[in-house]
């Protein structure tokens, strides 16, 4: 109503005065231009596009056993997408177990000297096409080629060490029952001694690496093992 009462007002004043069809013509284009730049703000719409997120954790199935993996958790870039797979390579930040960090980028100007202390317990999920169950491996295969005493490392912890000229030689074998572990470590030398610890989930083996100083602590990490297991397996893997 108002734009047409302007109009109006506007032609009786044009024609008074001929002239006035110039400033009849310019008012009538402001009055367009400002209704256009209304309805354009109105309908202009304010969303953002954001490129999609990928998922936290992926359906990962290894030896036809299910997983749920964090998928920030995955070391290597072709074996991050869901569906079966043959192995999968992940790490966690111990004691937290969260994914690490996205890796910084490092050059020959900004590498730090210093070695930098391991923070992470590394794991790999292969399928084991009926090879020998790590269990049974402890209980069969390993004492064949152990010394006979077993020196007491903690409460509960125990270490024999392997045999020299043995397939495991310059390895020591730990073991407890609660928690339960199992791990081959191999001894400190030029590189930190590392640990080896496997459990068997159905159709795929776990494989745990972590340092062998760790073993201060052995209780932790063999809970942080069992939690791993229990929250990619989830109930009846799911």
């Amino acid at each position: 109503m108002t734009l047409l009462s302007t109009a109006q007002h506007l032609a009786r004043d044009t024609r008074r005065d001929p002239r006035s069809h110039r400033v009849l013509i310019m008012a009538a284009i402001a009055v367009a231009a400002g209704a256009v730049a209304l309805v354009a703000y109105l309908l202009w719409p304010t969303w953002i596009a954001r490129p999609a997120s990928a998922p936290e954790r992926l359906p990962v199935s290894v030896g036809a056993t299910l997983f749920n993996v964090p998928a920030a958790a995955i070391r290597r870039k072709i074996q991050r997408h869901s569906g079966p797979q043959e192995r999968v390579d992940l790490s966690f930040v111990f004691p937290s177990l969260e994914p690490p960090d996205a890796p910084k980028h490092v050059s020959a100007d900004t590498i730090e000297e210093k070695v930098q202390p391991i923070d992470r317990i590394f794991l790999s999920i292969s399928a084991h096409h009926d090879t020998l169950a790590p269990d049974t491996r402890v209980r069969t295969i390993y004492p064949r080629y152990l010394e006979q005493a077993a020196t007491p490392i903690d409460a509960g912890l125990t270490m024999r060490t392997f045999r020299d000229g043995s397939p495991y030689a310059n390895e020591d074998l730990f073991s407890a029952a609660t928690p339960s572990l199992n791990a081959r470590c191999t001894r400190d030398g030029p590189t930190p001694g590392m640990c080896l610890s496997e459990r068997r989930v159905d159709g795929a083996d776990l494989t745990f690496r972590f340092p062998r100083s760790w073993l201060s602590q052995w209780r932790d990490v063999a809970n942080a093992m069992d939690r791993l297991t229990a929250q990619m397996r989830g109930p009846k893997g799911l």
